[in-house]
């Protein structure tokens, strides 16, 4: 190889491998890379604190997977889903769709009403429920 080459080459070389590993950082400290499409999934800390949600009271048995497909649809739709935009979710053996209502405030907190319809066997179930956004971004349903 000529000299010249190399050192045309080679930064060209060390800059896609340094670049490989680049990564940015949410304002939630999850790094995200900047060549991926996809959303990341919902903290766990956030799904945990829904509960189970109002998937959870359906009294439909899904696998972890499905469930926790559901539950992240269910975080989606109460943090930022616009106004009667649905949130859809597939797994292995279920689906679903979540409606969140306009939010309103219930003394210092945001809350919001909200549907989830989950499809097993082609059989669609809605359940109904509503949650309070707490001032550490998790939400909590009511009862």
């Amino acid at each position: 190889m000529k000299l010249r080459t190399f050192f045309l080459i080679v930064p060209s070389l060390l800059a896609a491998i340094a670049l490989s590993g680049c990564s940015t950082t949410s304002s939630k400290g999850s790094g995200v890379s900047l060549f991926s499409s996809a959303k990341p999934p919902a903290s766990a800390t956030f799904i945990t604190a829904l509960e189970g949600g109002i998937v959870g009271r359906t009294g439909i048995k899904l696998s972890d997977s499905d469930r926790q497909r559901a539950l992240e649809a269910e975080y989606r739709a109460l943090e930022s889903s616009p106004l009667g935009q649905s949130v859809v979710w597939k797994g292995r053996d279920a689906s679903g769709e979540v409606v969140a209502a306009a939010p309103y405030q219930v003394g210092s907190q945001n809350c919001r009403q909200y549907t989830h319809t989950v499809t097993v066997d082609g059989k669609p179930t809605l359940a109904r429920g509503a949650a309070c956004r707490n001032d550490d971004g998790t939400w909590s349903p009511l009862n």
